[in-house]
């Protein structure tokens, strides 16, 4: 036990915390795609068309019923726009472009379509309400020349533990890495150890900034604003200080290099850093999201029906009510294939 946090090797039992192997999806370093699992085995039936260069801009609809899409075809003199029809329609491009896909089609609150002058087919004030993510911080250090140059071994490992006050289990993860794919103006290649809030109190808001389906939407993600998240991410960024600070990391680590002593001075002026730093770990969820006929802000029936309409569902990570506690690759998949089984059932 380090620092009063226990170490448990089998990272899936559902009660375990702590230190454990961080759990990958490989299998002698090639990483278990669904292209690989889902997509390939599959290929050569003659009910699957799989297109490349395609882009949808927007469901068809005949009254409530979806019946198709638009769709944009990039060829080798340009593009050309094309109708696809079908009996159901399954939108799955993640929490930003399924969300996206369905403001452009009329399917949001009224007051924010009318001023981009999209007629409004069914008012759904959830949509794009509900952006969750994990907030995630960075504590950067500089390491000494003995450090091995072993950077799968430096990130092959996680700890989580429950932050002090909570009745959530494990919603704090620190997690090593060497990846410095994006290096601050200034500083030199640095190691991090990446604090992440796993089930933020705060959410935010995906809106449309232009009825062309090629511009990107504003995601408002509203980082911790809320008391209860600033807290839980101060501690967490103090205990990774902790840990840097201990003997045991003395043959490897050589400064510190952010946050800084003024930085962890106070409670004002490590929100402060917070706020400048914070960022996304590219797990969004929750614009679409699912409920009851009492939740407002629900989108999707427990089928991922969206609803008022026919024939059209939404089956990815913006079904989600709140983000997982865990990278969200694993529940989206068995979202999917749930929502498999629902098709086939005739639900």
């Amino acid at each position: 036990m380090t620092h009063g946090l226990p170490e448990y090797p089998d990272n899936h039992n559902p009660d375990s915390t702590g230190i454990s192997l961080r759990a990958e999806n490989n299998i002698e370093g090639v990483r278990m795609s669904m292209a690989l699992n889902y997509l390939d085995p599959v290929r050569h039936r003659l009910n699957l068309t799989v297109r490349a260069g395609v882009s949808v801009t927007k469901i068809l609809f005949s009254g409530s019923r979806a019946v198709g899409v638009n769709v944009e075809v990039n060829t080798q003199s340009g593009s050309e726009e094309h109708e696809v029809r079908g009996s159901e329609i399954i939108l799955r491009s993640g929490a930003v472009a399924s969300t996206q896909l369905l403001m452009l089609s009329g399917v949001r609150p009224e007051h924010q379509l009318r001023p981009l002058n999209i007629p409004v087919l069914q008012h759904l004030p959830g949509v794009g309400q509900n952006m969750r993510d994990h907030p995630n911080l960075s504590v950067r250090f500089s390491a000494k020349d003995t450090l091995p140059e072993d950077t799968l071994g430096r990130r092959a490992v996680r700890l989580r533990y429950t932050a002090e006050g909570s009745s959530t289990p494990n919603d704090m993860i620190l997690s090593p890495s060497s990846l410095n794919t994006v290096i601050p103006e200034g500083e030199d290649a640095t190691h991090t150890i990446g604090c992440g809030l796993y089930l933020a109190q705060g959410s935010g808001e995906l809106r449309l900034t232009s009825a062309d389906p090629q511009a990107i939407p504003e995601m408002d993600y509203r980082y911790l604003q809320d008391p209860w998240d600033r807290r839980r991410m101060r501690e967490v960024v103090r205990l990774t200080v902790q840990l840097l600070d201990d003997g045991a990391f003395g043959p490897w680590v050589d400064q510190r290099v952010t946050p800084t002593n003024e930085d962890l001075a106070t409670d004002d002026a490590l929100d402060a850093w917070m706020l400048r730093t914070v960022s996304t770990s590219y797990h969004i969820s929750g614009t679409c999201k699912m409920g009851p006929d009492s939740d407002a802000l629900a989108v999707v029936d427990q089928y991922c029906r969206v609803r008022g309409m026919q024939g059209l569902r939404v089956v990815d990570a913006s079904v989600m009510p709140d983000v997982v506690r865990a990278n969200t690759a694993a529940t989206t998949i068995m979202i999917a294939e749930r929502v498999a089984d629902f098709i086939k059932a005739g639900r």
